[in-house]
């Protein structure tokens, strides 16, 4: 066959490639998620016409051009704003601090993990303690243990994989928790 050009995606598999990238770029750009939002959405607007057009051989960089000239033009606007950027900021900005229960699943998973750290060989839990909160480099682990740095390096690695082994992952985590939830709804009912 002779050369063809590149098929083009449509504007779905267009906007299902390019919108967590793009809004992260933006986000990025702006320092604010939900205005990053904003100005992905105006994007999509614009570039929708124009999605068809055989003369756009790269639909992608179009969008990206489009919505860094919104975002630099909110930006400016922003700048100009009679609202101050500290009030504006302080009305729309959630609280820094955890909430309850994301304090009780960190004290939870930091209970899990103190006890996964208990159970691993004391050459291992040693040269972890010393690598992940003294920040040690393995030369010095090796130089303050008087073993070799290979031996460092292998014993932190078995701790890493007897730990992760230990931990329950995330998706059990949430079963647990969600188990744990529905026992505590029982109990209390």
């Amino acid at each position: 066959m002779p050369d063809e050009p590149p098929s083009r995606p449509d504007f779905a598999t267009l906007y299902r490639n390019t919108v967590a990238p793009l809004r992260r770029y933006l986000t990025r750009l702006l320092g604010n998620s939900a205005e990053a939002q904003d100005v992905a959405h105006d994007a999509y607007i614009r570039v929708y016409p124009q999605a068809d057009n055989p003369n756009i051989l790269q639909p992608e960089a179009v969008l990206y051009t489009t919505a860094r000239r919104l975002a630099i033009n909110r930006l400016k606007r922003r700048s100009i704003s009679p609202i101050s950027n500290e009030t504006a900021s302080y009305d729309t900005a959630a609280s820094a601090t955890p909430g309850v229960a994301q304090q009780v699943m960190a004290r939870q998973e930091l209970k899990l993990l103190e006890a996964a750290i208990a159970q691993l060989p004391a050459g291992c839990r040693n040269v972890l303690l010393l690598r992940k909160v003294e920040l040690l480099s393995h030369r010095e682990i090796a130089d303050r243990l008087g073993i070799s740095i290979s031996t460092v390096e292998k014993q932190h690695v078995r701790a890493l994989r007897l730990l992760r082994a230990a931990m329950p992952a995330d998706s059990e985590r949430s079963t647990h928790a969600s188990a744990g939830n529905r026992a505590d709804a029982k109990a209390s009912s």
